[in-house]
């Protein structure tokens, strides 16, 4: 299991420091880590890693101890779809000696956290390569990526290299440098194409083809709320990888959260935040209720964490490489997801940005998702190499990738990182470095000029960004 810790200060959007530095001044206190260490031994666990940049302190013990002494029971459940897996019951508590510095404890339930956001059609009406998709929204020219590396999540699983080399064999381009890093001991897992694999090769291949000249940096992790955290914190503060973009295409509706792990993720994007990283998450496809079955809407989480650069869908028809039409997605196989946060408050960036209220009965403020878009219309899907099979793939997953390969080309042509993107996009209305997608719904919420809770702010104008951004007087963010 992973204890999360307080910082020594939590940092803020103006911030921009080293991994080296952000341990200095943010990371966990030394006399918190010896607290936990201390408490631990004297309990009967063991300590395991610990990483003061990151928070947290990894321990060890029997079922029954671990238990103990976080004050739960444990139990085998089996999920909806009939896997097993372990869970608690009742709130955790915290061992007195250490609750003043203790801010998540997560492993002790292994239920699966999250899901790919991402639909293979059998028979699309029309497949682009990821090449074709950033040429029609005008990705700058000339760029590859070059001295950047894009991180991956990925919570199960795998690729094979045999499919990678015939794949960018297709598009003309060299196979990228892709590395797998293993998070709580997850492994790159290949098996099927309608499994996790999909997700994986979907992430690499268009990362890789759009952005051929970055490093890819695929970290595997658990599907437990455990692992996801730790991949995500282990991707922002990785001294050896390095990556200026993290991508996520997994998620779950904020219900199926529990608020310390929200907490903590938003906690791990702020600090990517203040390193420079930019982290382009799903919106999930589901529609305005995300999936649930309770009468309400729901919005996807981590693209409601108000760092994360939350990446919505659209149905996009190029015609001349050029668009010719571009509306919200919306199928009776999914549509993309959006509305009003249940659990974060309205982030400064959107305060101009005319956020509805909840369609909830309440009509509460809080947090807009998605803030971007582009095409995720599984019928106007990506052509994507899985397991030998050459498929049509669409869903929110293939925006944050999408958008990730984007951030690689912009970190290059401007000789450093964007970063947290937000701020900078949301002062751009009226928009000229996004496309304002004004047509569909995704069931509770309506596309409209400007923002809205289908689209965001719209689909990227990548040259038409990079140029903005080249004129402003400081990085974004």
């Amino acid at each position: 299991m992973t204890v999360y810790l307080r910082g020594r200060a939590s940092p803020t959007d103006e911030v921009r420091v080293t991994r080296a530095a952000y341990a200095e001044r943010f990371g966990a206190l030394e006399a918190d880590v010896d607290a936990v260490a201390r408490t631990a031994s004297a309990l009967g666990l063991a300590v395991g890693d610990v990483d003061p940049a990151r928070r947290s302190v990894q321990l060890w013990g029997t079922l029954a101890g671990l238990a103990g002494v976080f004050g739960t029971s444990l139990g085998t459940y089996r999920s909806d779809r009939g896997a097993s897996f372990r869970g608690r019951e009742g709130a955790l508590s915290v061992p007195r000696d250490i609750a003043h510095c203790v801010t998540a404890v997560v492993g002790l339930d292994t239920r699966p956290q999250a899901h790919a956001q991402f639909q293979i059609r059998a028979a699309a009406s029309v497949q682009y390569t990821p090449p074709q998709v950033a040429a029609a929204y005008g990705y700058p020219p000339g760029l590859t990526g070059t001295g950047e590396c894009i991180a991956l999540i990925e919570l199960g699983g795998g690729f094979r290299t045999a499919d990678l080399q015939a794949y960018f064999a297709s598009l003309g381009l060299a196979v990228p440098s892709v590395v797998a890093v293993s998070v709580d001991g997850a492994l790159n897992s290949p098996s099927a194409p309608d499994g996790p694999d999909g997700e994986v090769l979907l992430d690499v291949e268009v990362v890789g083809s759009i952005a051929p000249g970055a490093r890819v940096a695929v970290y595997f992790a658990p599907n437990t709320d455990q692992g996801f955290l730790d991949a995500v914190t282990t991707a922002v503060h990785d001294q050896v990888q390095r990556p200026s973009v993290v991508s996520i295409s997994w998620g779950g509706a904020e219900a199926t959260w529990t608020s310390q792990a929200m907490d903590q993720m938003e906690t791990a994007l702020a600090a990517a935040a203040a390193l420079g990283v930019t982290v382009t998450v799903a919106a999930g496809d589901g529609g305005s209720t995300d999936g649930q079955q309770d009468g309400l809407q729901h919005v996807d989480f981590p693209a409601s964490a108000p760092h994360a650069l939350g990446c919505g869908g659209t149905s996009l028809r190029v015609q001349a490489g050029a668009i010719e039409t571009e509306t919200v997605w919306n199928d009776p196989a999914g549509a993309t997801g959006g509305g009003v946060s249940d659990a974060f408050s309205v982030p400064s960036y959107q305060a101009g940005a005319h956020v509805p209220p909840s369609a909830n009965p309440g009509g509460h403020l809080g947090r807009g998702v998605p803030d971007v878009c582009g095409d995720a219309d599984p019928d106007t899907g990506y052509t994507v190499r899985v397991d030998g099979e050459v498929v049509p793939i669409g869903g929110t997953s293939a925006v944050a990738p999408l958008w990730a390969g984007l951030v690689a080309l912009l970190n290059e042509g401007l000789g450093h990182p964007v970063g947290f993107l937000n701020p900078f996009l949301y002062a751009q209305a009226p928009s000229t470095v996004l496309n304002d997608v004004v047509t569909g719904s995704n069931g509770a919420y309506d596309a409209a000029p400007g923002w809205d809770p289908c689209s965001g702010l719209g689909s990227p104008r990548g040259a038409a960004l990079l140029a903005a951004l080249r004129a402003s007087t400081s990085p974004a963010g």
